[in-house]
């Protein structure tokens, strides 16, 4: 039970739940645990290890996004877990590979559910879903029907992931007896630092409760109460979107992450976020440029920003006119909030496209509208239950990008003076736009 990494030196000895999931032929797994245990290492090594094992096998490794997979597991695979002189040598970069070819005819495909037609059309042997609370319980039932290359003994579904909340599908197919359950634990992984574990445990609240104790813990003080990933969550845009208006906003940043979101607005008024980019450690006009790749011929009622004068400035210089955002945190939380709640015709006023996030994310931070919803809190007051006046400052840039497109989008803004605004295509108005509310 051991391969080889990079280094000939470095041998992978499965402890504890990695152990007992390399002997395990179970159809489904469902391996929950805390940050840092191990256990995406230990899925990648069983799925590379049956590659060798069963020469002409096909395996899956699928994250919510196949973007995501980049900086994530993929790392991950290259730098820890594959062997040299296993795979055919192939000079793709990570984030533009389609599968590893190994020199047995085995194969590791990778894919994200964002491009599910493409991962869908083909057999499996075994299936790899990492971060599995990202995608749904109709995601998991689809991979499901795909297990049937039959080259291996077994055909297999492992999900690992951090837990979620309590209500969460995955924890109702552990709780049903749907699945077996491989719990990670912090002791599987010998490599981890003191340091590292004290960080976790001065986490607070449901971060710390998942993130360090390993719980499925529902989210104290959650400021989006009434979002649902099942309901607010779309795999695609609907058709003619094209053609509806359109808002970009923008959240500057440098060591914290920049962010810069697309909103489509249907005919009904309905705000769709259909592409997001957040990058940090780049300069403005760095960010410009891919702004503006990124947004091609689309046009745009106005591209509202955070007051910073310089970056709005060096914006400008670059082509794209801002209008500053009203920044009332209070009234742009409520605002999103009343979007996120059904309407008369039973259905909400704000969707995510699940594929919005273009740019890769680190590895165990939220990055992205998805990502930070689930885990913006309120202020926990002296009392210990949360204050509803004040969110946490942290891991909400794309939270606060959302507001200043939701109260853009709700209360339009009377021009009053000007950048200038060199972008053809920009749409926007020519004038620098200002509220009494700012």
């Amino acid at each position: 039970m051991t391969t080889e990494a990079h280094n000939p030196a470095l041998i992978y000895h499965p402890r504890g739940g990695a152990r007992r999931l390399f002997g395990c032929r179970d159809p489904i797994i469902i391996m929950p645990g805390p940050a840092g245990t191990g256990k995406s290492r230990a899925a990648l090594e069983k799925v590379h290890l049956a590659l060798q094992k069963y020469p002409g096998a096909r395996a899956l490794l699928v994250r919510a996004t196949r973007t995501s997979l980049s900086e994530s597991a993929l790392v991950t695979f290259e730098s820890k877990v594959l062997t040299p002189g296993i795979v055919v040598p192939q000079q793709i970069k990570r984030q533009f590979r389609h599968s590893y070819e190994y020199l047995n005819g085995s194969a590791l495909i990778i894919g994200g559910m964002d491009n599910a037609d493409r991962i869908m059309s083909t057999e499996y042997d075994i299936i790899l879903v990492v971060e599995a609370t990202e995608i749904s319980e109709d995601d998991a039932e689809k991979l499901g029907t795909r297990l049937r290359n039959g080259v291996m003994p077994y055909q297999q579904l492992i999900m690992e992931c951090n837990p979620s909340g309590p209500g969460h599908w995955l924890k109702r197919w552990i709780d049903s007896g749907r699945c077996t359950e491989i719990v990670s634990r912090h002791e599987d992984n010998p490599s981890l630092t003191p340091e590292y574990l004290e960080r976790l445990s001065r986490m607070t609240g449901s971060r710390r409760s998942r993130l360090f104790l390993g719980q499925w813990a529902a989210s104290e003080g959650l400021v989006y109460e009434n979002y649902d990933s099942a309901i607010h969550k779309i795999d695609a845009m609907p058709a003619g979107w094209e053609q509806w208006r359109k808002v970009r906003a923008i959240d500057f940043g440098y060591t914290n992450p920049f962010v810069c979101q697309w909103w489509a607005i249907d005919g009904d008024g309905r705000a769709y976020l259909y592409r997001e980019y957040v990058k940090a450690g780049v300069t403005v006009k760095n960010h410009a440029e891919e702004i503006k790749r990124l947004s091609g011929s689309e046009t745009y009622e106005q591209t509202i920003a955070d007051h910073d004068a310089e970056d709005r400035a060096t914006l400008a210089e670059c082509g794209i006119s801002t209008v500053a955002a009203i920044k009332d945190v209070s009234r742009g939380i409520q605002s999103v909030a009343d979007r996120l709640r059904m309407a008369g015709d039973g259905k909400p006023r704000l969707f995510v496209l699940r594929s919005a996030l273009v740019t890769p994310a680190p590895e165990g931070k939220p990055y992205g509208f998805l990502a930070e919803i689930e885990g913006y809190l309120w202020q926990t007051a002296k009392d210990g239950k949360a204050d509803k006046e004040e969110p946490v400052k942290l891991n909400d840039h794309s939270m606060d990008t959302a507001r200043y497109a939701m109260m853009a989008i709700d209360k339009p803004i009377v021009p009053i003076f000007a950048f200038p605004d060199d972008e053809p295509n920009d749409g926007g108005s020519d004038f620098d736009t200002w509220s009494d509310d700012v």
